[in-house]
Order: structure tokens, then C-alpha cells, then sequence
């Protein structure tokens, strides 16, 4: 009984996860559309990650906007994903010394 749970319920959440992927290749978007869609990534990982620059240190929250202001000049001047991360975590981890 338990297995027939686990397998019911890994295909309610995997349906609606794999649908879509099918589904949305073989639609023809206007462009407009598409650079909306294609910023919604952005979007969401600033929704994700802004709260957290703010809460790094509850006390001073100017820390991680220095972090996240790093992050951003880091990441302008076109530097890889991971060297991005460090700076900014080198940059929080020196200012909570």
C-alpha cells in the first residue's frame, strides 16, 4: 500500500512538471512574449536571493548590500558564476570579522 502512495504521489508532482516541457516547444510565441517569458528567470532568482542580502546579519543589514553590491559589479564585469559567489561571500565574510 505504502509503495502504490510513493508512486501516486511522485506522478501527481511529475505530470505537471513534464507536460510542459513538451508542450511549450511546439507553441509559437509572439516575440514579445517570449523576452517576457524568457525574463522571468531573472526575476525569480532576485525574488529568491534579495531577501537573503538582507537578512545575512540580521543587526546590519548594510552587510550584505555590500555583498550584493559586489556581487553586481563582479558579475558586470563578466567574471564566471562561481568567482561571483566567492567575491561576494569573501566580501560578507570581511565585514563580519
Amino acid at each position: 500500500m505504502i509503495i502504490a502512495i510513493i508512486i501516486g504521489m511522485s506522478l501527481a508532482t511529475m505530470i505537471p512538471r513534464v507536460i510542459p516541457a513538451f508542450i511549450v516547444d511546439k507553441l509559437q510565441f509572439r516575440d514579445w512574449i517570449n523576452r517576457w517569458l524568457n525574463a522571468i528567470p531573472f526575476a525569480a532568482l532576485g525574488a529568491l536571493i534579495f531577501p537573503g542580502i538582507l537578512t545575512v546579519v540580521p543587526d546590519k543589514p548594510y552587510i550584505g548590500l555590500v555583498g550584493g553590491i559586489v556581487a553586481i559589479a563582479l558579475a558586470y564585469l563578466g567574471l564566471n558564476v562561481i568567482l561571483v559567489v566567492i567575491g561576494s561571500i569573501v566580501t560578507v565574510f570581511l565585514f563580519t570579522m
